[in-house]
C-alpha cells in the first residue's frame, strides 16, 4: 500500500493574449476500493470565472471551466495525493463459478444490456487480421479461460511489439499496429480492447498515470511515464472488471492510477477546449507529469 502524489501540468502558449472558450478537464483520479483520493487541488491560470464538476456517462469526474479574461498563457496544474493498493494477481479462490470464465465466454443475461456498448467493435478488420491474431490466443495458452487468455495477450504485446512514444494524435488502428509491430501505450490499449471484443468480451480503454512503487526495481523497464498512460479494463464473466497494461506486460492494477474509463479513447481526452484568435497565435503546448511515491504511514491508513 503506497501514498502516491501526482502533479500534472498542461500549459498552452500563444503569441498574444487570446480569449478562451469552455475547457473540460479530466485530471482527478477515480475513487475506488483500491485507490482513495486523500487530497486534490487544481490551479488554473488565468483564474476562470466559473469551475464546476460533473460526472460523465461512465462516472468519470469532469471539470468544466469558463473564462472571460484574455491571456497569452493558459495553464492547468493539478496535484493529487492518494492511497493506492496494488492487486498483484487476478487469481480467484476456488469456486465452481470459475467455469464461467471458460471459452466460449458468456455473460449473465442480466449484465449484457450494461456491457453491450463495450462489446461492440469500433474498427474495421479487413482480411480478418485482427480476428486471426486475437483467436490465436485460444490455442496457445495452457488454460483457455478469460484471465489466462488476456494475460497471454498482454504479455505478447509487451514482448513482441516495439514501444514508440508519441505525445500527440489519435491512436493508430489495430490493423496499423499489427502491421508495423509498434506503437505507443494508447495504440497497444486500442489493439487489446478490440481483440478482447473480438473474443466476445466487454472491454474499455483506461487513461491515467503510471507510477513505480518505492520498493520496486523495475523503474527502468517501465514505459509510458512522464505523461498520461493508457491501458485496458476487461469484464470477466466471473470476477468483474480486471486491468491489463499491454505496454508494460502488467496484469492487475499494480503501478496504475485510473483517471478515465471509457468505451472509446476519444472520450478520455485529459484536457480539451478552444481559444478565440488567429490560427497563427497558437505557439504550442507543454505537458509534464510527475509521479512520486512513499510508503504508507500507519496514521494515513484510509478508514
Amino acid at each position: 500500500m503506497d501514498i502516491v502524489t501526482v502533479r500534472h501540468l498542461t500549459r498552452y502558449r500563444y503569441a498574444r493574449p487570446v480569449a478562451f472558450g469552455e475547457h473540460r478537464i479530466m485530471f482527478r483520479p477515480r475513487a475506488s476500493f483500491d485507490q482513495h483520493v486523500l487530497d486534490y487541488r487544481l490551479t488554473i491560470t488565468p483564474t476562470p470565472d466559473d469551475l464546476r464538476y460533473v460526472h460523465d456517462v461512465f462516472g468519470n469526474c469532469i471539470g468544466i471551466a469558463r473564462f472571460s479574461q484574455q491571456a497569452a498563457i493558459l495553464s492547468f496544474e493539478s496535484a493529487v495525493r492518494l492511497q493506492h493498493t496494488p492487486e498483484y494477481s487476478l487469481d480467484f479462490p476456488s469456486s465452481p463459478e470459475l467455469t464461467r470464465n471458460s471459452y466460449p465466454f458468456a455473460y449473465q443475461e442480466s449484465d449484457i444490456p450494461d456491457l453491450y456498448s463495450s462489446m461492440l467493435r469500433t474498427h474495421g478488420d479487413e482480411g480478418k487480421a485482427l480476428a486471426s491474431w486475437a483467436r490465436s490466443f485460444l490455442d496457445h495458452v495452457d488454460r483457455v479461460d478469460a484471465p489466462h487468455v488476456l494475460a497471454a495477450m498482454t504479455h505478447a504485446i509487451h514482448n513482441q511489439f516495439d514501444y514508440l512514444p508519441r505525445a500527440k494524435g489519435a491512436p493508430q488502428s489495430p490493423l496499423e499496429t499489427l502491421r508495423i509491430g509498434a506503437g505507443t501505450c494508447r495504440d497497444f490499449a486500442v489493439l487489446m480492447v478490440e481483440a478482447a471484443r473480438e473474443l466476445g468480451l466487454a472491454a474499455r480503454f483506461v487513461s491515467g498515470y503510471l507510477y513505480i512503487p518505492s520498493n520496486s526495481f523495475s523503474a527502468s523497464a517501465r514505459q509510458g511515464g512522464g505523461n498520461t498512460h493508457a491501458w485496458v479494463r476487461v469484464f470477466l464473466p466471473h470476477g468483474g472488471w480486471a486491468e491489463y497494461d499491454p505496454t508494460n506486460g502488467l496484469v492487475g492494477n499494480r503501478d496504475l492510477i485510473r483517471v478515465a474509463v471509457v468505451r472509446d479513447p476519444a472520450q478520455a481526452v485529459p484536457l480539451s477546449g478552444t481559444f478565440i484568435g488567429r490560427y497563427e497565435d497558437y505557439i504550442g503546448m507543454d505537458v509534464n507529469v510527475d509521479v512520486s511515491v512513499a510508503p504508507l504511514m500507519r496514521k494515513e491508513v484510509w478508514q
